[in-house]
């Protein structure tokens, strides 16, 4: 049943017909007014949540015209609230997390429910909290829905999740009253409330005795009920007998002890060992005490294995002089058998550190002798590789370094440090300093070098120059004279003995070249007598370019009048098939080979007198007996094929008696009786154009190239 409203009005109406109409929010779909009386009804259900008021105006008027008989009466419809909304969790669900063993009251969360209803009506909003799931580990404040740890020393590694029910109930809770619920996963965060513990008090590792530093010889580990950063530990050894022997480091990833070596074991000096390892929680306690600790025993057992040789020292330093002579023992080197077999050793030199076999070593004692001379001023050190190797197992070597330094003797003379060469002016000063000159010397002795400069003996009183001591292992060359001229003498010789501090002393003669050059006033050198050393002071470099290429061309024109002399030699061949005279005719056309020369009788080209007969070779010996030739000799250093071709062409060209003899033979005899008799012209005494042509286009194929040219020479003459 709908609820109504009444209007009636105050206006006389006096017996006129009147009629209510009403107007605003909702008018005619959610409230009608009755015309008659003025009742106001609502055509529908109101829900206060979508709008909780309606504003209206009412008015009376004339039912027969509509005309207002009064102002419009506006009006206020207000819905009043009843409970019909429940309670909504609009956040939820809800996830939550506090940490373990938290005292009893400690807050987890807080959530919050929300009632469409008017809360300023009644108590259909008023809203109390409690909780349906998760007693007795949690309780949650009714009015404030805050949710709290109800139970004591909760603890993760127990339980780490909990499942938490919280209804919300309108009405103040009482009965009647709409709820709602929501859930809260409440997780409990870890703390260090757990020590690592060893899974085993006792643990025990065999290890060889070659074990390379460094690598692994066991593991231990210690477990930790908590996570994350509290559940990692250190590891140390804290007791035992080889505490300077091993070390222990953790392993970041599976948080285990790894067991390293850090000094070399030896099973012939102890065959096991006893650590004590501790492991400690890198965070501390929840209650600021000490990390929580856990310590386990490790023994260990070393086995004994086949060790290499051990030198005495890991690197040998030995000294020789450089004039040592060969199989000078420079020193020796000594390596053992660790093992208890004490197998007996053998020394090698590793020839890939001694290419040029410069020593040798004795393979049972290890002494090293000198196999080549040495010299230090070649190579001062020489670093070679000794194995030692075991006799019973080959496969057991051991290396060392050996430094042999080669110890300096006075070996080498000083000498000048470079090529000097002097100028003297013409117009120089007597004690003028021409040179000033210095040694070096190859040798390094300790005390350092000290040089003596003299001259030699027969120049000690030559009245040209002398030298001065600079007292810094220099000398300084004087002049003694101003009169020292190019026309008289151009170069001089200066010979200087330099002699060193060693013992024995080494000494070399060296000598300074001085040339005599024209000066200028200030003292440069301006010309010598040795164009040499002019040329390069006074040639710019675009004047040697010119120079270069004036040669340059010379020589190209050299070569091309060799060319030309050599091509005018040569004899020039015309072959023009145009060039046609009349005593030399040019056949191209082959010959028939065999049938050719069965086609007709050779013999009538033949010498008519010798038909009848062979006309026989005309050879003439001669009468002249020629004087045998002497044989040359070839030289030591053997024969010179080309003189000696050339020596025997030279005789054979010469030499009257040597086959074969001159001959007379009879060659073009044309022969007689011809139908068409002689083809020359030389013997006709007709002129060129009295002569016809035309006969040798009859005498067949082999003949129509010559008749062609002939034809062709009159035609161009009649044209």
């Amino acid at each position: 049943m709908f609820p109504k409203v009444g209007l009636h009005t105050d206006l006389d109406v006096g017996g006129r017909n009147i009629k209510y109409v009403l107007a605003g929010e909702g008018a005619g779909t959610i409230f009608a007014i009755n015309e008659l009386t003025g009742d106001i009804h609502a055509m529908k259900r109101l829900d206060r949540e979508e709008k909780a008021e309606y504003t209206l105006t009412a008015q009376v008027v004339n039912a027969d015209t509509d005309e207002p008989l009064e102002p419009p009466s506006g009006f206020i419809i207000k819905v009043q609230d009843i409970n019909d909304n429940p309670p909504q969790f609009i956040e939820g669900p809800y996830r939550a997390s506090v940490p373990e063993m938290s005292a009893v009251g400690t807050p987890v969360t807080q959530v919050t429910a929300t009632d469409a209803d008017d809360s300023g009506y009644g108590n259909s909003a008023k809203l109390v909290y409690s909780i349906l799931e998760g007693q007795p580990y949690f309780s949650v404040d009714p009015n404030s829905a805050t949710i709290k740890i109800a139970l004591h020393e909760m603890d993760r590694e127990m339980r780490e999740e909990y499942l938490v029910v919280i209804q919300a109930k309108d009405m103040g809770g009482h009965m009647g009253g709409l709820s709602g619920t929501t859930t809260v996963t409440v997780t409990l965060t870890d703390i260090n409330d757990n020590p690592p513990k060893f899974s085993k008090s006792l643990y025990e590792f065999v290890i060889p005795e070659d074990l390379p530093l460094g690598k692994m010889g066991g593991k231990v580990k210690a477990n930790d009920r908590d996570i994350g950063e509290n559940a990692k530990s250190t590891y140390n050894i804290i007791e035992g007998d080889g505490l300077g022997l091993f070390e222990i480091a953790t392993d970041g990833q599976s948080q285990e002890g790894i067991l390293r070596l850090r000094k070399p074991l030896d099973y012939e000096t102890r065959h096991a060992y006893t650590l004590k390892v501790e492991a400690s929680n890198v965070r501390p306690a929840p209650n600021g005490d000490m990390p929580y600790k856990d310590t386990a025993t490790v023994k260990i057992v070393v086995v004994d294995t086949d060790e290499p040789p051990v030198f005495s020292k890991p690197m040998y330093r030995l000294e020789v002089n450089e004039n040592a002579p060969i199989n000078t023992v420079i020193g020796s080197v000594t390596a053992r058998d660790p093992d208890s077999s004490a197998s007996s050793v053998r020394y090698f030199i590793d020839r890939h550190t001694d290419l040029e076999r410069q020593f040798n070593i004795n393979v049972d004692d290890g002494k090293i002798t000198l196999a080549k001379p040495l010299d230090r001023e070649t190579d001062m050190w020489h670093n070679i590789t000794v194995t030692a190797t075991e006799v019973k197992n080959h496969s057991q070597i051991s290396r060392a370094i050996v430094a042999i330094r080669v110890m300096d003797i006075n070996d080498n003379a000083p000498e000048f440090a470079t090529e000097y060469e002097a100028f003297l002016c013409e117009n120089g000063k007597p004690g003028q300093v021409i040179q000033t000159l210095s040694a070096v010397d190859k040798d390094d002795p300790i005390q350092g070098h000290y040089f003596d400069y003299r001259l030699v003996p027969e120049m000690l009183n030559n009245p040209n120059f002398t030298i001065k001591n600079n007292q810094d292992n220099s000398i300084s060359v004087l002049a003694k004279h101003d009169t020292f001229r190019r026309q008289k003498q151009e170069m001089y010789f200066l010979p200087i003995i330099v002699t060193d501090n060693g013992h024995p002393p080494m000494s070399s003669t060296n000598t300074l070249t001085i040339r005599v050059c024209g000066c200028s006033k200030d003292g440069e050198v301006q010309s010598c007598n040795v164009e040499a050393y002019v040329l390069p002071i006074g040639l710019s470099m675009g004047a040697l370019i010119a120079i270069l290429a004036c040669i340059t061309l010379l020589l190209v024109i050299v070569v091309l009048f060799v060319t030309l002399r050599r091509h005018k030699n040569e004899p020039l061949i015309i072959k023009d098939d145009e060039d046609v005279r009349e005593n030399i005719i040019r056949y191209d056309d082959e010959g028939g080979g065999e049938e050719d020369t069965e086609a007709f009788d050779i013999a009538t080209l033949q010498n008519p007198d010798g038909i009848n007969g062979y006309l026989p070779r005309k050879d003439i010996k001669p009468d002249l007996q020629f004087m045998p030739r002497a044989g040359q000799h070839s030289g030591p250093n053997g024969v010179d094929v080309d003189e000696f071709i050339n020596v025997r062409l030279h005789e054979a060209d010469n030499d009257p008696t040597a086959p074969p003899y001159d001959s007379i033979q009879i060659y073009g005899y044309e022969g007689k009786g011809s139908i068409a008799g002689s083809l020359s012209s030389l013997e006709t005494a007709s002129s060129d154009s009295d002569q016809n042509y035309d006969y040798l286009r009859e005498w067949g194929p082999r003949f129509r190239r010559l008749g062609e040219l002939y034809s062709v020479g009159e035609s161009d003459r009649e044209t």
